[in-house]
Order: C-alpha cells, then structure tokens, then sequence
C-alpha cells in the first residue's frame, strides 16, 4: 500500500540567515547574503564575492572534538539536520525504518586541497587518517545516520546542481513504497575556495559584477553569471499515517516527484528544454494535477544567461497561458547557488508559503528581458494565498528534478 508523504521538520544554514525563522526572515526582507570573500584573500582571482555562511560555529552544536573531523559541508549538514530533527519532534531513531539521504556536489573539497597541500609541502606521512571519511560525499549522510542510529535506507545521489532535490525526491520514494516511515533528506555544500572560483570563472559560469548588490540577478536582462553560495538544507519526511499518529506539524505533502536528463551537453543546457519540459509535466501527471492548479513555481534561477532564458521557455510550454499568472522567484537572487544543497535550501524556501501565505522576491530584478517575461516577483515579496508549489533543479550532466508540494489539507 502507497503512503501519503509529508515534511514535518526543517534545517537550514545559508548566507542570509540560520534556522528556518532566521532564514525566513531574511527572505521576505529581500536580503542579500553576497559579500567580498573573507575567507581567504581572493585578489588574484576573477572574482572575489561569494555568499559565504558567517559566525558559523559547529563545535556548539557537536562538540568541538566531533567538529573538527567533518569537512564544513559535512559540519553544515550534521547542524542543519539537528535542527531538523528537533523541529519535528524526533530525538533519536532508533531503528531500521528510518534512514538518510543526504548529498553533495562536490563534498569535501575543503578537506581535499588542505590534505594535498599538506602532501606536497609536509610529506605523505603527515595526510590525516580522517582525510578520507571527511572527504567522500556520502560523510554527511553516513555521520546522520550514526548521530540518529538511522539504520534504515542511505544513499547520497550526486547529480551535481541537482543533487539534494533528487535526494528529498528519492526519500519521499522510499517512504511512499513502505520502505522507511521517516528519512532524513537534503544535501550541503561548502565550495567556495581559490580552486572552485577559478574553475567556474574560466568556463565563463560565475558572474564577473564586482558589486555584490547587482551580481546575482535571475532572469534580469543584465544577468551575466551566478554567484557561488554555501550552506545546507535538511529535512524530515516522514510518513502521513506516522506524522498524525504522533501528532507532528506537517509543513506540506510531497505529491509528485520526477527527473530527466537533458541528454545534451555536460555544461549546456537542451535550448528547447525539452527533458524539463517532459519532466514537470510528468510530475503533474504523477500529482493528477492539471498545470493551471500550481500556483508558484521556485525555480533553478541561476542568473547565467542561457538557464534563465531555457528554463522560462520549458515554463511557457508546460503551463501556457497559464505561465503568465503564476509567480516564479529565484532564491539564488539573496543566497546565490549552493550547487548540489541548492534544491534542498530552495525547497525550505518553496514550501513555507503554503502556511504563512507569502512568496519571497527575486531580488536585482531590474531590467527585463524580452526572453524573460514572466511575473518572478520582483524586488519586494508578495502576499498570496499558495496551495500548490513546484520547485525544479538543474545540474551539469543535464540532470533534472522537481517537486510538487501542496499545503496540508487537515
């Protein structure tokens, strides 16, 4: 027997904000999370903004011991998902009907390039026994699993941007078929290094803007490149039955799931978005929802050129006339793009309009573009009363995601 799935706990670390109220809060302000790069000195490189996470301090949530053996990205995600955990009510599993699936883009790069500096500079015998497990991208989702005694379903699928949105999409796949009552899903990044800025900066990805306040600009005429982000996004589904059961807030249903694959160019989006266009009506045929019953759509918005102007074009084929009265924001406008925690973070950021009836802005929109011609919201959040959302991920490789959530009906 199919079960009904549902959200009922949230983390989230970004750029703008700590914990979903923190993070709620600097949405609907319309606040901006990039900034010059102080993490380290940038000025030999291209560019030198990034919309870094600040004040981050792990070891007062796991300890300092605990900290200092997980890269960042894994330290983002185990404080994200023990603010997940405690939203929802849960201490600890326990069990074998729960699990996790928790990703990355690229995991522990940070641990990566200061184990192979110390290499070259200190010898093979000073590398840290803890280099590998702090490394591979499956950490985060194996340390949840421990921290929770998860001892259920665990996977970290890496479909680069849009890794975390198929790790919550498969999560809610597990729980639909009966194979775990809760999961424990997301992904978290922590990228931003002289190595990542160079290489997406010279495939001509990362916005060149020096300002902070105009770089990242979604579907803005003047767009000319994303802004590199970090941080993480987790969340606890679980099953409906269990979440009544035990009565739980339930933040939303997960109705449909689907995925594609452009099938085109490692880097370059499909120009007719075909793949996504099949992919979100695919999910609205999983919903048995017809196109003109979604009311927002959170989308990939990255501010590159091409993305924007494709993703637009895949909306206009799904929803036809229907495109010109939905409203569409890019949270990547405030926090900038988390790659592979970006679908995660953003899905915290979709389905909190369906309770408090308010869909943040898409910041830096200022000059429109006759190929982007919808309503994103721009500038200031509205008031509006949301029933049905659509969040959608795009990544290298031509991979694809989306969700469709509604509100809780009880």
């Amino acid at each position: 027997m199919e079960q009904n799935v549902v959200i009922t706990g949230l983390g989230v670390i970004s750029s703008i904000g700590a914990g979903k109220e923190a993070f709620w809060d600097g949405l609907i302000r319309g606040a901006s999370g990039v900034a010059p790069i102080i993490s380290f000195d940038p000025s030999d490189l291209p560019v030198r903004i990034a919309a870094e996470v600040q004040d981050f301090h792990p070891e007062q949530s796991l300890g300092l011991r605990a900290a200092q053996r997980l890269d960042r990205f894994a330290q983002f995600a185990m404080v994200a998902a023990k603010m997940a955990a405690e939203d929802g009510g849960i201490d600890v599993f326990d069990s074998e009907e729960a699990g996790v699936i928790v990703s990355s883009g690229v995991g522990g790069i940070l641990t990566l390039v200061d184990q192979e500096e110390i290499l070259h500079r200190k010898g093979p015998d000073r590398v840290s026994p803890f280099f590998v497990p702090m490394m591979i991208v499956n950490a985060a989702a194996a340390q949840i699993a421990i921290q929770y005694k998860a001892r259920g379903y665990s996977s970290a699928p890496v479909t680069a941007c849009a890794s975390s949105l198929n790790a919550i999409g498969d999560a809610y796949e597990v729980i639909r078929r009966g194979d775990a009552r809760w999961m424990i899903a997301g992904g978290a990044e922590a990228s931003i290094l002289p190595i990542t800025i160079a290489g997406f900066a010279n495939m001509k990805a990362l916005s060149r803007n020096s300002d902070p306040d105009q770089a990242s600009r979604p579907f803005d005429r003047d767009r000319d490149g994303f802004v590199l982000g970090e941080g993480a996004g987790i969340l606890l589904l679980e099953s409906e039955e269990n979440a009544r059961r035990r009565n739980a807030h339930i933040y939303a249903r997960i109705v449909a799931y689907a995925s594609s694959n452009d099938a085109y160019n490692i880097v370059a989006p499909d120009p007719e978005g075909r793949a996504v266009t099949w992919m979100i009506l695919r999910a609205l045929e999983k919903a048995g929802m017809r196109p003109e019953e979604v009311d927002y759509v959170n989308a990939h918005g990255t501010s590159t050129p091409l993305n924007d102007r494709i993703e637009t074009l895949a909306l206009k084929k799904v929803f036809g006339d229907h495109a010109r009265r939905l409203r569409i924001s890019s949270t990547k406008s405030m926090i900038g793009h988390l790659l592979g925690a970006a679908g995660a973070v953003e899905t915290i950021a979709t389905l909190l309009p369906l309770e408090r009836g308010i869909i943040h802005p898409t910041i830096h929109y200022v000059h429109p573009d006759p190929d982007c011609d919808l309503d994103y919201v721009p500038n200031r959040a509205v008031d509006a009363r949301v029933n049905t959302v659509l969040k959608t991920s795009y990544g290298f490789g031509g991979h694809n995601a989306c969700l469709i959530l509604q509100r809780d009906a009880h």
